[in-house]
């Protein structure tokens, strides 16, 4: 799925593909959502999602990973 982000998504909880909660959308910033990640996610995690390991308060979503869009949430790819 191609993503296309608006400022409606802000708000939305983004989890992985088990359902899990990984962090929220904090912002949209022309078509990209940005997420604070969830306190528990670990870097593991956090690489695998080309989020690195800089201690930054929020993560760009690569359109790429995106397997959903809701009304609720964005639901991840199984990566």
């Amino acid at each position: 799925m191609c993503a296309t982000f608006t400022a409606s998504d802000e708000g939305k909880d983004v989890v992985n593909a088990n359902g899990d909660q990984i962090g929220i959308v904090s912002e949209v910033d022309a078509g990209t959502a940005y997420v604070d990640p969830d306190p528990g996610i670990t870097d593991a995690v956090k690489s695998r999602l080309g989020w690195g390991d800089a201690d930054e308060e929020a993560y760009p979503i690569d359109e790429s990973n995106v397997e959903a869009v809701t009304d609720r949430e964005i639901r991840l790819k199984r990566l």
